[in-house]
């Protein structure tokens, strides 16, 4: 095993919280040995599983005066040059931002508008190691490297926790909720500090991004919402025939009927839909019954109803007047 003279990490990954050094095994450093930690970083020396201090940036010679547990272990021997075994862990200090928590299952809420429902939440965190040694020793172990995404389903896990506890204690409903997010997210951040800083860890920042219900709920929510818009059950009842006579959304019917709903002509706009069916049905029995007659200007067959001609366009009959049916023709 090779002696190590010069102990540094200076290519750290962006999502990197320790790197140890030697990366598997314990290393052979003597004293008299450099020590550069960077800015950003601590690092934490071990020997036996002991730590024995902690350095920040900076350029350090090892020696019994910076680990003075070293001499009483291994001596003076070799003019103090003694090679002895122990590992290094670099620490990044700096602030890890935008990592996610959301609720993987649904959190039951008590609702004061519409009861018990079931909601789903998001959001980000930023943390940031305060304490390197206790976070060292409590969560990272002998691991040669430890990232975010290996804690991120550990803290996730401890924030569903927590906002399980908080929503159960909250009376209001989830109308209310947007205007609330900040204030939440406050009370998420101090609840949660105690379970961070027993890891070693800061909660930097915490943000609810969005809670949102089923869509069960949310179509409640949107019939609601257009019984308000509408301000009358009566027009929101001929609306819902009006849904119910076209079909889905898109089609003709729902569009006339939403149409004549925003201009404010909702009254009797189902009976007419129905009336205009039937009438739509009916013409072909209507002009079977009413025959044909022959047009005076052009002698073009047409029907007997007709005020026009519709080969020649001249008017046939005043308003009123009815024509004389073509005989052999009338049905």
């Amino acid at each position: 095993m090779a002696i190590i003279d010069v102990i540094q990490h200076p290519n750290e990954r962006s999502d990197e919280l320790v790197y140890r050094e030697p990366q598997a095994g314990a290393g052979e450093f003597k004293l008299g040995s450099q020590l550069i930690v960077r800015e950003g970083q601590s690092a934490v020396f071990f020997r036996d599983g002991k730590a024995l201090d902690v350095f920040g940036p900076g350029r350090y010679t090892l020696n019994t005066a910076n680990l003075p547990l070293v001499s009483g272990i291994m001596g003076l021997a070799f003019g103090g040059r003694t090679p002895f075994t122990a590992e290094v862990y670099f620490v990044s200090m700096r602030e890890f931002t935008d990592l996610k928590w959301g609720t993987a299952q649904p959190v039951v809420f008590r609702d004061t508008e519409f009861g018990m429902v079931r909601l789903r939440a998001f959001g980000s965190y930023s943390i940031r190691v305060a304490d390197p040694q206790l976070f060292v020793q409590q969560v990272v172990g002998s691991r040669g490297a430890y990232t975010t995404g290996m804690i991120e389903d550990f803290l996730r896990g401890i924030i569903v926790n927590e906002f399980n506890d908080l929503m159960g204690s909250l009376k209001t409903s989830i109308l209310d909720l947007p205007g609330q997010t900040s204030e939440l997210a406050a009370a998420m951040r101090n609840a949660l500090a105690d379970d961070f800083q027993r890891l070693g860890l800061d909660l930097t920042s915490f943000q609810i991004i969005a809670v949102t219900p089923p869509e069960e709920v949310q179509r409640r929510i949107d019939e609601r919402t257009g019984m308000a818009v509408l301000g009358d059950t009566g027009k929101y009842l001929q609306y819902e025939a009006a849904k119910a006579l076209g079909g889905n959304e898109g089609t003709p019917a729902l569009d006339a009927a939403q149409t004549g709903l925003e201009l404010g002509a909702g009254v009797g706009l189902g009976q007419a839909l129905a009336n205009t069916m039937r009438e739509t049905l009916a013409e072909p029995a209507r002009l079977q019954r009413t025959g044909t007659i022959e047009c005076p200007y052009c002698h073009a067959t047409i029907p007997a109803a007709s005020r026009f001609c519709p080969n020649c366009g001249r008017q046939l009959q005043p308003e009123g007047v009815a024509p004389t049916e073509k005989q052999g023709e009338s049905g």
